[in-house]
C-alpha cells in the first residue's frame, strides 16, 4: 500500500484487506485445468453457505448490472409482464433494464427513502399476473432496506410467479436467507459488503428459474442461464473467468464463514446504530424511513445544510474517502457506508472525523 492511500468509506468499490489483495497474486491457472475445477468447486461450497442455499450459485466475471440483465431475459416470458418494486436509483435502473430487453414491465414505485411492504405487493398481485416480482433488497442511494422475507410470502401464493432479489449491497451485511425465504434468483456483486475488489458477480439460482429458462427463446448469450448451469454441473463457465478475483473469493469466503454470517450481520447493524445515533445527536437526521434502515449504508439527511464537497475534502485530509449523495439526492445526503470488514473502531474514526468538520 501506498502512504496516500485512502481508506474507502463509499458503498462501493469497499476498503479490501491486503490479505484478500495479495490473494489475486497467485500464479495464473488454466481455467480449463483441474486446478480450476478444484478453485470452482471449493467457492460453489462456500457459496452456498453464504446465501443458506442447497441450490447451485452461478459465479461471473461481470458486475452486478450484468445479472440484472440475466435475469429480466432468462425470467420473463414474451407476452408475460414482471413487476417491477422501486424506490431508488438502483431499482430504477433495474425496471428500465427489463424494458431495454422487450420485456413488459409495471412498476409499483415509493418515494426515495421509503419501503416496499407486503400489503402494497399483494395488492399489485391481485390486479394482474407476472412471471416475476423483481425487488431490491438493500437500495445502495436511499440506505433503505425492504423487508424481502415478509413480501416473499405474499408472491409464493402465487405459483408461476418466480421471485427476483437483488442484494448487491445487502449480501454478507443484511440477513439474507434464500431457501428459508423462498428466493428463486438472489444476485449481489463483489465490491459490496462482500469486501472484494469489483468485477465478479454472483447469484442463487433456484431449479424454477432453470425451468423458467428453458421456455425463454431468447436468452441472449453471454447470460443465458441454462448455458452458464451445464458449464456449473463441470465446476467451470462457459466464458473465460476472472480467475485472480476468484482466488480473491476463495480467501475472502473462508474469512467470511470463520466469521459466522450472524455474527457479521450483527457487526453490520452494529455500525447502522451508531451512524444512526450519530446522525440523529448532530443534528442531520437520517433519510430512510425508520424501521427500514439498512445495516450497511446510512443516508444520512443533511440536516445542518452542510456543504459536502468541503465535508469529503476534509475527511480526504484525515485519510478517508467519503460519498457526497446519490442522484437526485446528492448534496441533500450523503452516505456514510459501513460495510464489508470495516469494524466499529474505523467508524468511530469517521464519526469522530465528521464531528472535527462540523465543529462540535
Amino acid at each position: 500500500m501506498t502512504d496516500n492511500h485512502k481508506r474507502l468509506v463509499i458503498p462501493g468499490p469497499v476498503e479490501v484487506r491486503k490479505e484478500v489483495l495479495d490473494a489475486q497474486t497467485a500464479w495464473m491457472i488454466g481455467h480449463r485445468s483441474k486446478a480450476f475445477e478444484e478453485l470452482f468447486a471449493r467457492l460453489q461450497e462456500k457459496l452456498r453457505k453464504a446465501f443458506f442455499t442447497q441450490s447451485r450459485v452461478f459465479v461471473q466475471g461481470s458486475s452486478g448490472t450484468g445479472l440484472w440483465e440475466g435475469a429480466s431475459r432468462n425470467c420473463i416470458r414474451d407476452g408475460k409482464k414482471a413487476l417491477h418494486l422501486v424506490g431508488g436509483a438502483f431499482s430504477e435502473r433495474w425496471a428500465e433494464i427489463s424494458q431495454l430487453n422487450g420485456k413488459e414491465v409495471d412498476v409499483l414505485a415509493v418515494d426515495w427513502g421509503k419501503a416496499h411492504t407486503p400489503d402494497m405487493v399483494e395488492e399489485a398481485l391481485k390486479k394482474a399476473s407476472y412471471d416475476a416480482v423483481c425487488v431490491v433488497h438493500n437500495e445502495t442511494s436511499t440506505g433503505v432496506t425492504n423487508p424481502i422475507k415478509a413480501i416473499g410470502e405474499v408472491v409464493h401464493q402465487y405459483q408461476d410467479t418466480l421471485y427476483l432479489v437483488d442484494s448487491v449491497s445487502g449480501f454478507l451485511g443484511a440477513e439474507l436467507r434464500v431457501d428459508d425465504w423462498g428466493i428463486d434468483f438472489a444476485l449481489t456483486s463483489s465490491q459490496k459488503a462482500f469486501a472484494l475488489p469489483p468485477g465478479l458477480a454472483f447469484a442463487a439460482v433456484s431449479d424454477r428459474v432453470l425451468a423458467r429458462a428453458a421456455q425463454v427463446t431468447n436468452r441472449g448469450y453471454y447470460f443465458d442461464f441454462l448455458e452458464i448451469e451445464a458449464s456449473l454441473k463441470k465446476n467451470n463457465t462457459p466464458s473465460t473467468p476472472p480467475v485472480s478475483l476468484m482466488f480473491a473469493a476463495d480467501k475472502q469466503l473462508d474469512d467470511v464463514i470463520n466469521e459466522g454470517l450472524e455474527a457479521r450481520w450483527a457487526r453490520h447493524t452494529q455500525m447502522r446504530d451508531m451512524t444512526i445515533t450519530w446522525a440523529d445527536n448532530r443534528g442531520m437526521g437520517v433519510f430512510s424511513q425508520d424501521g427500514y434502515r439498512s445495516p450497511t449504508v446510512t443516508t444520512v439527511s443533511n440536516g445542518r445544510n452542510i456543504n459536502v464537497d468541503d465535508m469529503a475534502k476534509f475527511m480526504g485530509g484525515k485519510g478517508f474517502s467519503m460519498d457526497k449523495g446519490y442522484g437526485k439526492i446528492k448534496g441533500k445526503t450523503f452516505r456514510i457506508a459501513h460495510m464489508g470488514d470495516m469494524q466499529p473502531s474505523t467508524l468511530e474514526e469517521v464519526l469522530s472525523g465528521l464531528d472535527e468538520f462540523l465543529g462540535v
